[in-house]
């Protein structure tokens, strides 16, 4: 899993969404027409990932998730999130989900994403950032949550 970087495994996700609905014969929850509502989700979800790839660029900090921080990113998406690219991976894999109809099974992978970013990568890297930066990014985990 630590080669798995996690921009892969979102599109791993996209594609499993896809496979289940039309290959399975996933059920559909939500009529043809109201799945366009989706396509939010997915802009702001993207966006939001983008925007603390960006800061992070802007920073000269490593965006590798298995790499070391250079740097300790608090501003920008981070003030209210620690973990915005990740926040906007699930938001738009949930965009996804009501994209394709809303079929359980999509809903069902949007989480088990979070789940394994959750407990996997953001555990990892919180046990490196914290090595790091120590007090510094303790005090930061006071203030922002993990999530939102």
């Amino acid at each position: 899993m630590k080669k798995l970087l996690p921009p892969v495994l979102f599109l791993i996700f996209i594609i499993l969404m896809a496979v289940l609905c039309w290959q399975q014969g996933s059920p559909h929850t939500i009529p043809d027409g109201y799945n366009l509502l989706a396509i939010p989700f997915i802009a702001g979800g993207l966006a939001l990932a983008f925007s603390g790839s960006r800061l992070f660029k802007k920073k000269g900090t490593n965006i590798m998730t298995f790499g070391q921080p250079d740097v300790l990113v608090t501003e920008g998406v981070f003030r209210w999130s620690r973990n915005p690219m990740y926040l906007g991976f699930v938001t738009a894999l949930l965009g996804f989900a009501l994209l394709l109809g809303g079929a359980y099974s999509s809903f069902a992978l949007a989480v088990l994403f979070l789940v394994i970013t959750d407990r996997w990568y953001i555990t990892f890297e919180e046990k490196i950032m914290r090595k790091k930066f120590g007090p510094a990014y303790d005090a930061y985990c006071q203030k922002v949550r993990r999530w939102i």
